[in-house]
């Protein structure tokens, strides 16, 4: 895809939401680094993790906003006030992009609602390159964030089955065996996978086989760490 036009790096006051690195920090775009640079005040989940951000590309860091899943919709009411007195106003999560798994729904929607200008960024999240690593079937999928953990877990992963579509799960370190097994079960041993497993850091990895294949491989393992994202094919689909 062509842009027909390249707008300037000057910012007219609006939201923008800022994606940041999830692992490696040469992952954030060009005009990320240039609005987090601009913008008057940034919205982020922890003021700690995003001033550390900040230092490592070398951006004094502006007027930071602790806005998180406990707070976000007090703070609509300051990000709409703060863009019609003509300010730049970013919204980042720890890691990633806000609302994919993270906070910030409510920020764009009372945002939206209250008439200011939203501004999406292109960026990073897991489940895209691992997708796009996984070799399975990418033209249609569904991407369905982390299953309940208990409650309606099962139920969850029936309704996922019947998409007949390829489908991406986050889980954590701790439950992520636990959900290979139970695709098996409802998918189907024999269905193919992929497990990716710190994706853009150090020690990132891709399991793939079918189920059963990849189960056996983590039941080897002495330890599952890092954050995991699971890919499921569609059925009959390789």
């Amino acid at each position: 895809m062509t842009p027909a036009k390249v707008k300037s790096s000057s910012f007219d006051p609006a939201l923008y939401i800022v994606p940041t690195p999830i692992g490696n920090i040469d992952d954030i775009t060009v005009r990320g680094l240039k609005i987090l640079r601009t913008a008057d005040v940034i919205f982020c989940e922890d003021t700690r993790t995003t001033g550390q951000l900040l230092k490592l590309y070398g951006i004094q860091a502006p007027k930071l906003q602790a806005c998180h899943e406990h707070n976000e919709q007090s703070q609509v009411d300051s990000i709409i006030h703060q863009v019609h007195s003509g300010k730049v106003v970013a919204l980042v999560s720890d890691a990633g992009t806000p609302l994919i798994s993270d906070p910030g729904n409510r920020i764009v929607k009372g945002a939206i609602a209250g008439g200011i200008p939203v501004v999406s960024l292109p960026g990073t999240t897991a489940f895209v390159p691992a997708l796009v690593g996984s070799g399975l079937e990418s033209g249609e999928f569904i991407f369905m964030g982390f299953p309940p953990h208990k409650k309606g877990r099962s139920t969850f992963l029936k309704r996922a089955q019947k998409y007949d579509l390829t489908v991406i799960f986050y889980e954590s370190p701790h439950r992520v065996l636990y959900l290979v097994e139970e695709i098996g079960q409802i998918w189907g041993s024999d269905v193919e996978i992929c497990v990716a497993r710190e994706i853009t850091k150090l020690y990132e990895e891709f399991l793939r086989g079918t189920a059963s294949e990849v189960e056996a491989i983590m039941q080897e393992r002495v330890s599952l760490k890092g954050e995991f994202v699971v890919v499921v094919g569609k059925s009959g689909v390789t």
